[in-house]
């Protein structure tokens, strides 16, 4: 387990397709490189995650959303100005580069922006979007502090960042567009506290 700030080294294990535990702002993610379709496997079998789930992608960048995503909307990209970085993941058209075990062989893929230093940090070092459902097994509570997480995946990932607990503790809010209007598909909270305000249009 690391606790220090030196984000290159676990940046090039989620580079080489390892898998990685980490804080965000929500609860801690396990990650690996978005792009790498083994390495998803793996963190799917590692969570015990069902292959019919899909993954989110983690980015630092508006680049990188386009790179993983097509056909973006306005009020999309409304939503992510006012809501990325933080606490949304929002459902975008994927494109091609995204391997279809990320998606569950659907057309869409989850895309969340993190407001967490660590966080954005590792995705920015690693150069790669992050797929990266919370630290825990399937169906268990999402781990919010190293201590359960230990319980579950002590020795069985490649690296540990322990940032304490958790600031939110409540996993992302997650935000699907239709014929133009947002829809909630799972409540969370963002940055303020306060429930999603859809009124953006």
């Amino acid at each position: 387990m690391n606790t220090i700030m030196d984000l290159e080294t676990p940046a090039k294990i989620i580079q080489q397709g390892g898998l990685v535990i980490f804080p965000t702002e929500t609860v801690y993610g396990i990650g690996t490189n978005g792009f790498n379709a083994d390495a998803v496997k793996k963190l799917y079998e590692v969570k015990k995650r069902p292959l019919d789930k899909p993954i989110s992608l983690l980015v630092s960048s508006m680049e990188m959303v386009q790179q993983i995503a097509k056909d973006i909307t306005d009020v999309e990209y409304k939503l992510m100005e006012k809501y990325f970085p933080g606490p949304l993941t929002l459902i975008l058209k994927k494109k091609d580069i995204v391997p279809n075990i990320v998606t569950a062989n659907q057309d869409t893929v989850g895309v969340r922006m993190p407001s967490h230093e660590i966080a954005q940090k590792l995705i920015t070092y690693a150069n790669v979007p992050i797929a990266a459902p919370s630290a825990n097994l399937s169906g268990q509570p999402s781990g919010t502090n190293i201590k359960m997480i230990l319980k579950h995946f002590e020795g069985k990932v490649d690296y540990i960042i322990d940032g304490g607990n958790s600031q939110l503790g409540i996993a992302s809010t997650i935000v699907q567009v239709i014929d133009g209007v947002p829809h909630v598909l799972r409540q969370g909270t963002i940055r303020d506290g306060s429930f999603l305000s859809l009124n953006i249009t």
